[in-house]
């Protein structure tokens, strides 16, 4: 394995941060270009062959409080939470957010990318990519000019599925919604589908580090390729050039990760890069380093008495994410139907890799779904929303409002629901108004040295698409045949002789069952819980955008950072419209194309 070390020197191309637009970029121009000498330094560790990594059913396990593989972020308290600070967890080790997500593969929409209004970014642009990426195992009614069948990345089934999705489907049917083949084909939206994962056919994780870096780093062939873990990047080095180039980064150990020894303090260190820096932190961390760097607005660094290398006053702007909601209900499904039994101990997961249990290559996800609401729905939640539906929906008819996941099981801690087997409804916004922000409040603290507001409900209209969303879900919820009931812990609080009570026991469903009537105070019970309990989606984004420098952009179309040289950007940082589906995919896919215009520009192709 070629891990970096004072004695390979200067390097061509340095990726300032290992997560998931990283690996794919690094990978793909260190293997096009054996010459090219090319180093990801990573804070977190090297995920490479971790069992709590390769086998899928454990996510959430990097998930938990104490977790070393995830960064967890602090926002602001936020009146609009009701007062609570917000918790965002990125990917915080190598391969990044792929290594530790819920593996869920869903893309774009091609309105998406256009919405972007950037050159060679566009949605027939962006498909190419798109299948570049994949091996896609899909089995059904798929148009093939839509996937790819080369790809490192394997998408599918998985080798395991559970049963009731079928139930689920034909619930959902029977209520009026629709079943779609291929729900992310980049067009389709207004149905549920069947979801497909990023996981082999064998049952293991297809995160970019596994499938883009290790394989170059394990065969011997490749040694331009190197790791540096565990290193937490300070700022990026400037020379004297106008405008400014960048020549390298100063970074430190990681102090989290080394040995805990009273006199030593992390050294701080520099490596030389004579050709390209690409800062690929993720859109939390890549701004930090930037401001660090230098580059940024002008008035947040004279505070911190940083030299302004760079007046670029977006960075750390116009920061989004998808707001998410989960719904937990009581099912009577059998237990290899849902993933309870390895969430809460009850089935020993050593013993279960042992025996090589299928039930280990499942994130428990088989259902997804893109929901527009109805016309008369729309007309209900107000003139306000009205308009803004009018403005950015009506006209753009594949962009889905609200985005629904059905993951079989209860994703709290277990301890505080009684043993058993259950389901969760997730909601999660498609593209919030909302907006927030991250800015450094130290010059050289890396790791708490930030102010973020990550400004979830701060725009009226989100709240209403969320009390939409649970009205919508539990509809569902109580109509499927293995419903027992809604956990109580998991809903809003609704006053004594509400038609709208929770309902802890059932024994019977009815798929002909009157919809819930619900009161004001009902969807002011609503409002509430979701300002109680809504959250990230790990789905961060927007803090650099790709835009005219003139409307709050910090790159420009070929990921190019304004007022530098020989800086770029590559990472969700840099999207400058949200989109409609869980953001792995766009992470890919801008690795893709990082590594396209790099190796244009050095003379090679990918």
């Amino acid at each position: 394995m070629s891990k970096y070390n004072d004695s390979v020197g200067e390097v061509d191309i340095i990726f300032a941060g290992g997560g998931t637009a990283a690996c794919v970029a690094a990978g793909r121009l260190a293997k096009a270009n054996p010459s090219l000498k090319v180093l990801l330094v990573e804070g977190g560790r090297n995920n490479f062959n971790d069992p709590t990594i390769t086998n899928p059913a454990v996510y959430l396990s990097h998930l938990a409080p104490d977790s070393k593989t995830a960064l967890f972020y602090k926002s602001k308290e936020s009146k609009h939470l009701n007062g609570r600070e917000a918790i965002v967890p990125t990917g915080g080790l190598l391969g990044g957010g792929s290594s530790i997500n819920f593996m869920m593969y869903t893309r774009a929409q091609g309105a998406d990318f256009d919405s972007w209004n950037t050159p060679g970014w566009s949605a027939k642009d962006m498909l190419p990519l798109c299948n570049k990426l994949e091996t896609f195992n899909g089995k059904g009614n798929f148009d093939k000019s839509k996937h790819g069948y080369e790809g490192p990345v394997h998408v599918g089934d998985g080798g395991y599925r559970g049963k009731s999705e079928n139930q689920f489907m034909d619930t959902v049917k029977a209520m009026g919604y629709k079943e779609i083949d291929d729900l992310q084909d980049l067009d389709s939206v207004g149905g549920f589908a069947h979801w497909k994962r990023y996981v082999s056919e064998d049952g293991k994780r297809q995160d970019a580090a596994h499938r883009y870096i290790h394989p170059l780093l394990q065969d011997g062939k490749h040694s331009n390729l190197h790791i540096l873990t565990d290193s937490k990047v300070i700022r990026v080095l400037f020379d004297e050039s106008s405008p400014p180039k960048a020549v390298g980064i100063e970074y430190k150990p990681n102090a989290e990760h080394q040995p805990e020894l009273a006199l030593s303090k992390p050294v701080h260190k520099t490596i030389k890069a004579s050709k390209l820096v690409v800062v690929s932190a993720g859109a939390l961390n890549t701004p930090q380093i930037l401001e660090r760097s230098g580059v940024g607005n002008p008035e947040i660094l004279k505070k911190l008495d940083i030299p302004v290398v760079a007046d670029v006053p977006g960075v750390g702007e116009d920061y989004q994410d998808h707001h998410l909601l989960l719904y937990p209900y009581k099912s009577n499904l059998d237990e290899n139907e849902t993933l309870d039994g390895i969430l809460s101990g009850r089935k020993n997961f050593v013993k279960a890799m042992e025996e090589k249990d299928p039930m280990l290559g499942w994130n428990g996800i088989d259902i997804c779904a893109k929901l527009r609401p109805s016309d008369e729905v729309i007309n209900s939640l107000g003139p306000e929303f009205q308009e803004d539906w009018d403005r950015d929906f009506k006209p753009y008819p594949t962009r889905p409002m609200m985005l629904c996941g059905v993951v079989n099981a209860f994703l709290g801690d277990p301890s505080l629901v009684e043993p058993g087997q259950y389901m969760t409804m997730g909601t999660y916004t498609a593209y919030p108004y909302s907006r927030g922000s991250i800015h450094i409040t130290s010059k050289e603290d890396v790791t708490n040295g930030y102010e973020f507001d990550a400004g979830y409900l701060n725009h009226p209209s989100d709240i209403k698409k969320q009390v939409w969303a649970y009205k919508m879900s539990r509809e569902i919820a109580r109509r499927l045949p293995y419903y027992k009931g809604e956990l109580e812990l998991g809903h809003p609080k609704f006053k004594d002789g509400s038609n709208a009570a929770i309902n802890e026991t059932t024994t019977t469903t009815d798929i002909k069952a009157k919809d819930i009537e619900y009161s004001k105070d009902d969807d002011a019970a609503i409002e509430d819980w979701v300002r109680d309990n809504l959250n990230t989606t790990w789905h961060s984004c927007g803090t650099c955008a790709m835009r005219p420098k003139g409307k709050g952009g910090v790159l420009d179309r070929s990921l190019n950072v304004y007022g530098t040289q020989g800086l770029k950007i590559a990472d969700l940082s840099m999207m400058p419209e949200n989109v409609g589906g869980n953001t792995n995919n766009t992470a890919l896919v801008i690795g893709e194309k990082a590594a396209t215009i790099i190796a244009k520009e050095m003379g090679f192709e990918v």
